[in-house]
């Protein structure tokens, strides 16, 4: 028998890895002979570096870069193992959980860490990206960025703009004669789920701005001067376009992305599936695994088991979700792919004690094992 486990991160408890892992290891206590693929699984935000990485043999690096007001800090990224694909997170540079609650300011924080992550990565002899852009804590159109990997971002007087959305004011002119040849090789796949306009009422500066310390004089500006940002690039690049789909995400990261490197914004869960060919994996399996930590009604939405189970569902295959917690909306799991679904709970008691990362590996590890056992009773 062949189980393919596809699991995706039970957050505050385990990563995508180590959940698939305790599925494994639950699989093989009913079926010690059962051939058992573990996959990484995730939907392009947190972890999704990590679990890609690790999950295809890969490894991971360390990056002195700028954080996103100004300081110094250490950002991972992975390579997988052809050593020319690289695999990050812009958060780890520019994330909003970096910063206190106290310190958001979306007016002065800055993408330049991203920038500086990707030459790190370059200078390794990486030539492909694939990068997930959400939880930003900027608002300043990639700008930091661009400027990190040499683009020219000035002012009327030919000099550089300063850091973060508030530079923008300033910007007259972008340049490109500093731009590293090289990165003219490389090919960026970015992880974004967001389908936000660069500006207007549902632009970058309106829906998320507030979330990351603006006020509504603050927004007014920020949609201001991305527009600025927009119509200047659209002089350099006339087939840039700021009303596409994504632009907006990651305070305007998702547009330069496009405009500049001319990335692909595609659905997170999206890009890892096709990395991890899980397809080709469960071509020939008997069973697919697949969960995370809550299954809801919202899972359906392009969450990443939905994403498991539309694969599995091609090829005809059988299969079955593991979750730490199961909302009334999860019945509608059961119309996309999913066959059934179980909750790994086996005792009451307190939100802590169900995501000690100890207790939840023992969880789905009973689980896995009963599920598997009535699996194969049912095919008998």
């Amino acid at each position: 028998m062949k189980i393919v486990v596809a699991v995706d991160s039970f957050k505050g408890s385990l990563s995508s890895l180590d959940a698939g892992g305790a599925v494994r290891d639950g699989i093989l206590r009913a079926f010690p002979d059962a051939e058992v693929e573990v996959c990484p699984l995730a939907d392009g935000g947190e972890g999704t570096a990590e679990a890609l990485t690790l999950g295809m043999g890969g490894s991971m690096r360390t990056a002195a870069v700028t954080g996103p007001l100004g300081e110094q800090r250490e950002a991972r990224y992975g390579v997988l193992r052809d050593g020319r694909t690289a695999v990050m997170e812009m958060a780890e540079a520019a994330g909003i959980t970096l910063l206190g609650r106290d310190r958001l300011n979306p007016m002065r924080a800055t993408t330049c860490g991203v920038g500086e992550m990707i030459l790190d990565a370059v200078r390794g002899g990486c030539r492909r990206f694939i990068i997930g852009i959400g939880g930003s804590a900027t608002n300043d159109g990639g700008a930091g960025m661009l400027q990190a990997l040499g683009f020219g971002l000035l002012d009327a007087e030919g000099r550089a703009i300063p850091s973060g959305a508030e530079g923008l004011t300033s910007l007259a002119e972008i340049t490109d004669d500093h731009v590293p040849p090289v990165l003219r090789e490389c090919r960026f796949r970015i992880a974004c789920d967001v389908r936000n306009p660069l500006c207007g009422a549902r632009g970058a500066s309106a829906v998320f701005g507030p979330q990351k310390g603006a006020d509504a004089e603050m927004v007014s500006r920020m949609d201001a001067n991305l527009a600025r940002f927009a119509a200047l690039t659209k002089r350099k690049h006339p087939e840039a376009d700021p009303d596409a789909p994504g632009s907006g995400a990651a305070g305007g990261l998702g547009f330069a992305f496009s405009a500049y490197l001319h990335a692909s914004l595609e659905r997170g869960v999206r890009i890892v599936l096709e990395e991890s060919d899980l397809a080709g994996k469960v071509k020939d399996a008997d069973l697919v695994i697949t969960g995370e930590g809550c299954l809801d009604g919202q899972t359906v939405m392009g969450k990443a088991p939905a994403g498991a189970a539309e694969i599995a569902k091609r090829y005809g295959k059988p299969v079955l979700a593991l979750a730490g917690t199961v909302s009334e909306g999860a019945a509608a799991c059961n119309g996309h792919g999913i066959d059934a679904f179980f909750p790994i709970l086996q005792r009451p008691g307190t939100l802590q004690e169900a995501m000690d990362a100890e207790t939840a590996r023992s969880n789905l590890r009973r689980t896995a094992e009963q599920a598997v056992r009535l699996f194969a009773a049912g095919r008998r």
